[in-house]
């Protein structure tokens, strides 16, 4: 362990000397403050918050990551390039221990500015409110909306298989079958049709939801929510009635022990929106009934969408949150790191560079990169199927793991998500890339290739 962390301090000390780094360094350092002043969003509060959030930490990760990848290729090769390399082996450490030292060096510098640049941040985003204009009602906007950390709550789809079955064979039986759909095609689209038939409500209708073991930890809870209306009125406004409380009373009428929360209100269609409503209201089985009323005012039908409803609620602090989106942060500069090092093992300073940017940059997309396979050709579509689509799933998905999906909304990172994240990202993948590097170094012929 000794002989690991002195060429992992001698590592750290390398820092200073890249000019890489201390370019990204000062950047960041005034680039965040500059993005805090200026950042405005849609001009509220929220919005600016939003915004900083969103932009501060894709910047700070972005740079990171590159600078990742360049520092754990170039401590390796550049020690084989200048020759260093032998006044390290020659002494009683082994290769592994050097590979090892090198990535807990790169792995320590990495804590340090993610560590330092992520405090930046948090302190901009708790002090901005203190120096905006803000009114009482945005103040209270971001507190409810942005400085949490809420779960939520989904309606689960419905099992409709047998009804969209009998649909299907009706079709086939009265030869309507679309010709140009295969049959999965069909299944899939019959299905959504009947699942949104069921979450529409004609005129005077009423949609019932209902949730369980509903534990908040606030005053406030949320109705989010946004609804399609058949045909569409000139405005594009919708009316409807709204309940929120103990589902015993909402479906049966029974007196309840809690308050109720019953509330009419006007929204614009196709667009999301957000009721707040007392959690008061949640009865001490935490068994809530969510209900909306098509009023007569609409005169149309109105269909919440497969996303269209959620209840959400507080269920941690934005400081915890936004440290678990840190550490996703780290775990992703983890594996380049890794990825760094065993690129650094075969090939030279710039191809693995941009070898090690390549991954990177698919991997930033990975969800959409094996989505768009669906739409090619049958023929190409296959090839790729069978070769590179393969590849990219064993990549990491830095896409599925973004931190700014949950801060931005205000939405709970759990920490099962970040034990999920440590298992695949760090646990397996880098620890692939790193054990391929041990191997790779291990056979590879430092003499041979720097003469």
């Amino acid at each position: 362990m000794h002989s690991i962390w002195a060429v992992a301090t001698n590592t750290i000390k390398q820092a200073p000397r890249m000019k890489v780094a201390l370019v990204a360094a000062l950047l960041l350092i005034v680039i965040l403050p500059v993005l805090g002043f200026s950042a405005t969003g849609d001009e509220t509060l929220k919005g600016r918050l939003q915004t900083f959030v969103s932009y501060s930490l894709s910047l700070m990760s972005f740079l990171l990551c590159v600078l990742t990848i360049i520092a754990s290729v170039y401590t390796v090769t550049s020690d084989i390039e200048q020759r260093q390399i032998y006044t390290v082996i020659t002494k009683p450490i082994r290769r592994y221990q050097f590979l090892l030292g090198k990535l807990l060096g790169v792995i320590v510098r990495d804590v340090m500015l993610l560590g330092l640049f992520s405090a930046i941040i948090y302190t901009i985003t708790v002090y901005t409110p203190n120096f905006t204009n803000a009114s009482e009602v945005e103040l209270i906007q971001a507190d409810n909306e942005f400085f949490t950390a809420r779960a939520s709550l989904t309606v689960p789809q419905e099992d409709v298989t047998e009804q969209v079955q009998a649909r299907y064979e009706e079709l086939k039986r009265r030869d309507e079958l679309p010709p140009n759909e295969t049959r999965e095609e069909i299944i899939a689209e019959l299905t959504k049709r009947t699942q949104l038939a069921r979450r529409a409500a004609d005129v005077g209708g009423v949609l019932l939801w209902e949730f369980d073991n509903v534990k908040p930890l606030a005053k406030s809870m949320f109705i989010r929510f946004k609804y399609d209306i058949f045909p569409n009125p000139p405005d594009s406004q919708v009316y409807g009635l709204w309940y929120a409380g103990d589902d015993q009373y909402i479906k049966y009428g029974e007196q309840p022990e809690t308050p109720i929360y019953k509330q009419a209100h006007k929204h614009a269609a196709r667009i999301f929106h957000e009721v707040e409503f007392s959690s008061d209201v949640v009865p001490e089985d935490g068994k809530l009934a969510i209900a909306f009323v098509n009023i007569p005012q609409n005169n149309s039908a109105v269909i919440f969408p497969l996303d269209g409803l959620e209840v959400l609620y507080k269920a941690d602090s934005f400081g915890a949150n936004f440290v678990r989106a840190v550490l996703l942060i780290l775990f992703r500069l983890i594996f380049l790191a890794c990825l760094g090092l065993m690129a650094s093992t075969f090939l030279s300073f710039p191809v693995a560079v941009l070898f090690c940017l390549v991954l990177f940059f698919t991997a930033s997309f990975s969800g959409f990169v094996i989505e768009s396979f669906g739409y090619l050709g049958e023929g190409v579509g296959a090839v790729y199927s069978s070769t590179l689509k393969w590849v990219i799933q064993l990549l990491p998905q830095f896409d599925k793991f973004n931190p700014t999906k949950y801060l931005v909304p205000a939405r709970l990172l759990s920490w099962s998500l970040l034990a999920r994240c440590v298992g695949q990202m760090v646990c397996i993948k880098a620890s692939l890339m790193l054990v391929l590097a041990l191997v790779i170094f291990s056979f590879r012929e430092i003499a041979r290739i720097t003469v």
